[in-house]
């Protein structure tokens, strides 16, 4: 089994999590790294034992990473800082997620790491004229350069993903995580007005978790991929103002309050994925829409046993304005 051990950076985190189940379900021996800052232990409790191990490591410390890459075959690296954190904390936003994958890069390739997946973000594109619009954007898109640059000098086999919006189980609400479906689908359960940064007539394009997990794994998995840059979105954009909309009704609350504050700085006008090399190469086709995805997620936040209002509690609405934040990885 060791030629189907896995790296996850992470691993505990939204989407990392997500990842390692369906890693694990395919018979891969997986090793978690992240130091819970953003991830939590209990997103992956389900699957931890035998063939799934979790390492609490800071992806900074080259010391302690340098030791995790024995017998590895692919190294998904997920870890990161968000866009929110970037604005109140741009130093250490790009030691993560630029920095941190140089380092992650040359252990890999030290190591003889088959493969290493880089999952970056659609923020890259900024608004596609000016490019990007935050520190975030600007430290993955770093990250980015570090990986393509490791392939084109040495023809180390890499992947660079940009995943969309991804929503569903395990997703952020709280701190300077927080994104706009679960804080949204919160605080329409909680009888709360849903808070829209502006007019609301920016869009996203939203793709349910394990979709985009899928993909992720496909390019793991998949010789195509290798030296390519590759979207993961489904390729459909809607209006914040309209999933507002969307959100009451699927919630069964039409009524649902909705209130507008000023615009969020950095916050880009327009995002919709074209996914046609992702679909030719690893053969990626959303397969949840939008209303099942969300529905989805109500059932999954209302069999977590804390009410709505008790995880509000963690909610700051203005999330890039936080202060005097602790040590993140």
């Amino acid at each position: 089994m060791q030629s189907r051990r896995v790296l996850v950076t992470g691993g505990a985190g939204f989407i990392g999590s997500e990842l390692v189940r369906q890693l694990a379900g395919r018979g891969f021996v997986v090793r978690v790294v992240d130091n819970l800052v953003n991830g939590r232990r209990e997103n992956i409790d389900g699957v931890l034992g035998e063939n799934v191990e979790l390492v609490v490591a800071d992806v900074r410390d080259s010391k302690s990473m340098a030791s995790l890459f024995r017998d590895v075959k692919i190294v998904f690296h997920l870890a990161c800082l968000g866009v929110r954190h970037s604005i109140h904390s741009p130093m250490e936003n790009h030691e993560v997620n630029a920095s941190a994958t140089l380092g992650l890069l040359n252990a890999a390739r030290s190591n003889g790491v088959e493969r290493f997946v880089y999952v970056s973000s659609s923020e890259v594109y900024g608004t596609a004229r000016t490019l990007p619009m935050t520190v975030y954007g600007a430290s993955k898109l770093a990250g980015e350069a570090y990986t393509r640059a490791f392939w084109e000098t040495y023809h180390y086999p890499t992947v660079v993903l940009r995943p969309f919006n991804a929503y569903g189980p395990r997703c952020h609400h709280e701190g300077d995580s927080g994104e706009v479906i679960p804080k949204f689908l919160l605080r329409c359960l909680a009888g709360r007005p849903m808070v829209i940064f502006g007019d609301g007539t920016q869009t996203r394009d939203f793709t349910f978790v394990e979709d985009t997990a899928a993909g992720i794994l496909a390019a793991g998995r998949s010789d195509t991929s290798v030296g390519q840059t590759i979207n993961l979105g489904s390729g459909k954009e809607i209006q914040v103002r309209e999933l507002a909309n969307t959100i009451a009704q699927v919630l069964g609350r039409p009524d649902a309050e909705v209130s507008h504050v000023e615009p969020r700085p950095g916050d880009v006008l327009r995002l919709l994925a074209d996914s046609s090399k992702a679909k030719k190469l690893l053969r990626f086709g959303p397969t949840v829409t939008l209303r099942d995805g969300l529905a989805r997620l109500r059932d999954w936040y209302l069999s977590q046993g804390e009410s709505p209002e008790k995880l509000l509690e963690r909610e700051v609405v203005r999330n890039w304005e936080l202060r005097d934040v602790p040590a993140h990885a």
